[in-house]
């Protein structure tokens, strides 16, 4: 077995409600030979009288990782809840550990135990960990007729996830409330979330929420409404980010640098693109960063890392981006900086207003090639007692491969 491997120190067993119960005979034997046993007050009082030393992990759980390594040769178990793997903290440990160290066991996680309980398909429910995070991460998966599994944190945070749903206009969602799962105490309610009358909501908590109601839906596809973002009007208007997401091309696990970024809509619909990309989004203006901050956070895509910098200045050093949108200080200086820094293979994307940058991206184009496009729109607008056609200020588009 693979935690007899004398380099397998650490064995991080995943624990359910039902305690040693639930273990599996590989977690019931890594226990008994154990000579130090970690895990939250919670699931060492899942466990039996200990005759090994005990060590109760701090919090926040990043506390706790240079005590365990401490320990490295000894026989340690890690108590988890559930699957380690998913939203626990065998991903956090493993970070810090070569492939042949450690060993893990899991129990039935709170989403395979929510799911058999409710009768829900997992591959087609959402499901979320939101402990520490914040709620907005429910939003682009809020709609009518859809379903998530959510771990929150305690009682409170179901009361303020109700008030969040209630205040999108999705009061009607029926509430799944199901505690301490797979335990001697497990117990489930239903409501609505405009309705939730529960105040004594217990640890561990997780809430099956069935969506309904008539509040805005987050489109899933690229060049969503102006109306989502909140912005001074520094913004790449829908129809142009539709078009600037297709160019840029994003694939699953990619990173964006968005310069210029404005109400940083484009990095946020390059991260909604797929929960795996990453971006960092570059402004000038401290104002419009943090409304990009806020942006980011609001459409659930908190993880976007905005930096207040001027270009190219602010350029960071180190890993490189697979894709780079300009949509504002598009100048020489940032061009040749990007140039002479970024691999082969980059794929970058500016959009240019003035004629002036419309000059560079010219210039730049016949000396470097890709492709460009111009780009004109034009709106119906009353016009007398009818209508006619009020133009957009064209973009052109430049498109390339370094």
């Amino acid at each position: 077995m693979a935690d007899m491997d004398p380099r397998a120190w650490l064995t991080i067993i995943g624990i359910g409600e039902d305690g040693v119960d639930g273990l599996c005979s590989a977690g019931r034997a890594a226990l008994a030979r154990a000579e130090l046993v970690m895990g939250s007050a919670r699931h060492l009082a899942l466990l039996p009288a200990l005759t090994c030393a005990v060590f109760k992990w701090p919090v926040p759980f990043a506390d706790g990782i240079a005590e365990l390594l401490a320990h490295r040769g000894r026989r340690v178990v890690m108590l988890s809840s559930g699957d380690p793997f998913w939203f626990g903290a065998g991903a956090s440990l493993a970070r810090h550990l070569g492939p042949a160290e450690w060993v893990a066991h899991p129990a039935p996680s709170t989403f395979s135990l929510a799911a058999a309980r409710l009768g829900w398909p997992i591959e087609e429910t959402a499901c979320l960990g939101l402990h520490a995070a914040p709620l907005d991460r429910l939003c682009p998966h809020i709609a009518p007729a859809q379903r998530a599994i959510v771990l929150l944190r305690d009682g409170d945070a179901v009361a303020t996830a109700a008030q969040y749903l209630t205040s999108k206009g999705f009061g009607p969602s029926t509430l799944h409330v199901m505690e301490a799962l797979g335990g001697p105490h497990e117990r489930l309610r239903v409501t609505t979330a405009q309705a939730l009358p529960f105040a004594d909501i217990a640890h561990p908590v997780a809430v099956g929420i069935a969506f309904a109601g008539s509040g805005n839906v987050l489109p899933v596809t690229s060049g969503r409404p102006d109306a989502w973002f909140d912005h001074d009007g520094q913004i790449t208007k829908a129809p142009v980010r539709a078009l600037t997401l297709s160019a840029l091309a994003p694939r699953a696990g990619e990173w964006l640098w968005d310069i210029g970024t404005g109400s940083g809509s484009i990095a946020i619909e390059w991260l909604l693109a797929h929960p795996a990309n990453r971006a960092t989004a570059f402004e000038a203006d401290p104002l419009r960063a943090g409304r990009a901050r806020a942006n980011a956070k609001a459409l659930g895509v908190d993880r976007l890392d905005v930096i207040n910098a001027r270009m190219p200045e602010g350029l960071p050093e180190g890993p490189h981006p697979h894709a780079v949108f300009i949509g504002g200080g598009l100048s020489d200086p940032l061009l040749d900086a990007l140039w002479a820094r970024l691999p082969d293979g980059t794929r970058l994307v500016a959009n240019a207003v003035s004629l002036e940058s419309e000059a560079a991206l010219t210039r730049w184009h016949g000396a470097k090639g890709g492709s460009l496009l111009r780009i004109e729109l034009a709106d119906a607008v009353p016009l007398g007692q009818r209508h006619g056609w009020k133009g957009r200020y064209p973009v052109v588009q430049w498109s390339v491969t370094l």
